[in-house]
């Protein structure tokens, strides 16, 4: 029994020279996790201020996109806008000639050809003169004729 028990006590021996050997490589292995620990948690705070970094930049992105996207809505319903009002321009122009042709023409037509006629005769009238010399003519013609047939007569 004294060989178990040797044999026991050397593999204790052996197991406590191994657990002061764990110890040691633990002993060493731990500045080594504090250093572990104090580099994530540096990297950790830069990590954070990276991402707030990441967040404003995405805002001002997307404010941009949206002020952009508002300018070309913008820009987009201005030329509906200049669109929609050449077309009703153009369309009101259409039904102003489809009216003056259809209805104004014909009443037009309707007044001028009297004022035509009463244009004729002014300009015809813008001489009056001649009427009067015509009828003094005329009378003058009469009276000679009358005159002469008057003198005739007496002669005879």
């Amino acid at each position: 029994m004294s060989d178990l028990v040797t044999a026991r006590e050397e593999l204790m021996a052996v197991a406590i020279g191994d657990l002061g050997a764990l110890l040691d490589r633990v002993e060493t292995l731990a500045p080594q996790l504090d250093a572990s620990r104090m580099e994530l948690l540096r990297t950790s705070a830069e990590l954070g201020e990276q991402v707030a970094a990441y967040s404003k930049r995405m805002d001002e992105i997307t404010e941009n996109a949206k002020v952009q996207a508002v300018k070309h809505i913008a820009r987009r319903a201005d030329a509906m806008a200049r669109g929609t009002v050449d077309t009703q321009t153009r369309a009101m122009e259409e039904a102003a000639r489809l009216v003056f042709r259809n209805e104004v023409s014909p009443a037009l037509q309707r007044v001028t050809l009297p004022l035509q006629e009463v244009a004729a005769m002014a300009r015809k009238g813008a001489r009056p003169w001649e009427r009067w010399l015509l009828h003094a003519a005329t009378a003058m013609l009469s009276s000679a004729i009358s005159w002469a047939m008057a003198a005739w007569l007496w002669l005879r």
